[in-house]
């Protein structure tokens, strides 16, 4: 696995999100929203700009949403389909270079690390940030970062 060490500090901006929210485990709760936002996406991509991919969780209270960030506030969003202005703040970033299966390995890893280092950690949502496309990037190449609101 090909996951940094060491968390850079990163300020992610203020981002309009829109999302399908579920809760429950992350490993049947990640998978179902991926697959109802994907199905969403081209009525979401008619009205508005989409601009990055990315997934917001909470694992103390078990909340996994899928969605996108748009270019400006939605207009005329598809029914299910929620939205919210994120604010932004400092994250400390682990970066993940390889499939997407790798993920609950690469933040199990990166949530230790943060244990073992003892980085402070502020309440809020984590950040995994799909820098690449899957659809033309290899498996092997693709790159998602992996966030902690830094205190």
């Amino acid at each position: 696995m090909k996951l940094t060490e060491v968390p850079d500090l990163l300020i992610w901006p203020e981002t309009h999100y829109v999302f399908i929210e579920k809760t429950g485990p992350f490993q049947n709760a990640a998978p179902e929203c991926w697959q109802a936002m994907h199905k969403l996406i081209p009525s979401i991509s008619a009205c508005n700009t989409v601009e990055k991919y990315f997934s917001l969780y909470n694992c103390e209270v078990h909340i996994y949403r899928a969605g996108v960030s748009l270019a400006a506030a939605p207009k005329n969003l598809p029914e299910g389909i929620r939205y919210e202005k994120v604010p932004g703040g400092k994250y400390h970033l682990f970066t993940l270079t390889g499939p997407f299966s790798q993920l609950p390995d690469a933040t199990g890893r990166a949530f230790e690390i943060i244990a073992e280092k003892k980085i402070p950690i502020r309440d809020g949502f984590n950040i995994e940030h799909y820098v690449t496309d899957p659809r033309v990037t290899p498996e092997a190449e693709l790159i998602t970062e992996i966030m902690f609101p830094a205190a």
